[in-house]
């Protein structure tokens, strides 16, 4: 299932029925009405396992337009802002200086349903996690994606999401989509990740056999790299493609629907 993250306090408001919108800025999540998505309460967002899931959300619309076109009625279910500068400010420090009132952004609304008493987000059985990561580019570089695949030790399926990127090299997507794996595993409450992947580049890289000689890896690398130094224990699996099929649909389906509306 795809996931919505929230700061903590916009958590509280969406649990409260107070907030029934979202915007989103440098979207990188391929979302259609309809769509299904978990809300992730980012309780400490420095601190990922204490992230959990408030609930499921279903995308009633999105619309896109400019940050500086929004209209009260695009804001309703939203947090408000008393003025435009302090809303400019607000996004430019989630997103960056580089948002401006000409920036695209996706006005999502959706329909929340909480956790009940008899409900449960997806959870591990177990402290230990399987991950399938895959990523795809056409063109190399060119239009990238990441699909991954989150299982419980007994091989149920708990999460599986795919992500778009924009250009990158198949490299670069490949490690992108283990890092959100591992991400995802972590916030479920995994303490040990089988890692399977059929690149065998990445496998090899992160046990340590291939050194890292490209310097574009070299972010992310060290980025998967302390994310494992936050588990208890990580291991490395290559796999032949058909075997990793999951993912590579994931990922597969993101950029078809990109290629689709001519993104």
């Amino acid at each position: 299932m795809k996931t919505l993250k929230l700061d903590h306090h916009l958590a509280t408001l969406v649990l409260q029925g107070e907030k029934t919108n979202t915007w989103r800025i440098f979207d990188d999540k391929d979302l259609s009405v309809d769509d299904q998505v978990s809300l992730i309460d980012k309780v400490d967002p420095d601190q990922p396992d204490t992230w959990r899931s408030i609930g499921t959300a279903r995308i009633t619309k999105i619309i896109e337009k400019h940050l500086g076109d929004i209209t009260a009625k695009d804001g309703e279910g939203h947090e408000r802002f008393p003025s435009r500068d302090r809303m400019l400010a607000t996004y430019r420090q989630y997103y960056g200086q580089n948002v401006t009132f000409a920036t695209p952004v996706k006005v999502i609304f959706f329909d929340f349903s909480p956790f009940g008493a008899g409900d449960a987000a997806p959870v591990l059985a177990t402290a230990k996690a399987v991950v399938y990561a895959d990523g795809a580019s056409r063109g190399n570089p060119g239009p990238s994606a990441t699909g991954y695949a989150v299982y419980d030790e007994s091989k149920n399926l708990l999460v599986s999401s795919g992500t778009y990127l924009g250009v990158t090299t198949n490299n670069q997507a490949e490690y992108t989509a283990l890092k959100l794996g591992l991400e995802e595993a972590r916030r479920l409450g995994a303490r040990e990740v089988a890692v399977y992947m059929d690149s065998l580049l990445v496998i090899n890289q992160m046990r340590g056999i291939f050194k890292v000689t490209n310097r574009d890896l070299w972010p992310i690398h060290d980025s998967v790299k302390g994310l494992c130094a936050q588990l208890e224990k990580v291991s490395f699996t290559q796999i032949p493609r058909e075997l990793n099929k999951v993912a590579d649909a994931a990922a597969n389906k993101v950029l078809d629907a990109h290629a689709a509306a001519g993104v």
